[in-house]
């Protein structure tokens, strides 16, 4: 485990100690079933399951809210994992007011995220790295400005179960930041050349009456969205794309929780 990841961890360790009035000592064991450092979001996932761990085993009953708060003092994107189903992260203006909620329940809609990897080396930028960048960008400035809007705008989407205006603006936005990234001093490319190839090929079979949308975090995992009924017939063309490693279904389900079944 890298320094900065344990220092990620023992900064949530010690705010929720501060909170139970405790100097106990703790043992953290973690571990995920995908690689990080990709653009899964593994500091999400990670240091949401670490909050609420800790927060559980030290007796602290926090709301989800709380939770949220919490988790965000250590990764921004740990915010959004705390909640179930549909999440929108209200940016705030400070610790007090920035936390994630639910929008609608996991159930709300029958769509898919097929997660293509095509690498599980780990990227040379991270994330904090590019968030620092970013301002490098001419494109920052507007691509900040027009944020409001494009979020209104997939909030209603997904509202209405548009899947078609839906797919539009996660591909808008997923070109939108990477435009950033390649144009920050220095440039940042998260792409592979399977990346690229598997953006083509999502944006052909629309034309062929196959309807997914792709969205990239940053990294070169592709995030394939569909409908759940044409999740079968998008993981068949998608295993014949030369240099994906691995693909993964995934649904819209539950957050950061505790569970009794043994990990490990």
């Amino acid at each position: 485990m890298e320094t900065k990841e344990l220092e990620r961890i023992s900064q949530v360790l010690t705010r929720v100690k501060r909170l139970a009035k405790t100097d106990m000592k703790a043992k953290v064991v973690t571990k995920n079933n995908f690689p990080k450092a990709t653009g899964i979001a593994s500091s999400a996932s990670g240091l949401s399951a670490v909050t609420v761990a800790t927060c559980t085993a030290l007796g602290l009953k926090l709301s989800q809210k709380e939770l949220s708060k919490l988790a965000r003092l250590a990764s921004g994107t740990a915010a959004r994992s705390i909640p179930d189903g549909f999440v929108e992260w209200e940016k705030g203006s400070n610790e007090a007011n920035s936390y994630a909620k639910q929008i609608f329940p996991a159930d709300y809609w029958k769509i898919r995220d097929v997660v293509a990897i095509v690498s599980h080396k780990m990227k040379k930028v991270k994330s904090t790295q590019g968030h620092a960048l970013a301002d490098t960008s001419p494109f920052q400035r507007v691509r900040l400005k027009g944020m409001p809007a494009r979020i209104r705008a997939i909030k209603q989407a997904i509202k209405q179960r548009d899947f078609n205006r839906f797919g539009q603006i996660l591909e808008a936005e997923c070109l939108s930041m990477h435009a950033v990234c390649l144009t920050s001093q220095p440039p940042i490319l998260y792409w592979e050349a399977t990346t690229m190839e598997i953006m083509r090929q999502v944006q052909a079979w629309r034309d062929q009456g196959l309807e997914s949308y792709f969205t990239i975090d940053a990294g070169p995992t592709v995030h394939v969205i569909c409908k759940q009924r044409d999740t079968r017939r998008l993981l068949s063309r998608l295993r014949k794309i030369s240099g994906i490693e691995r693909l993964s279904i995934n649904a819209p389900g539950q957050g950061a929780r505790v569970v009794q079944e043994p990990l490990f």
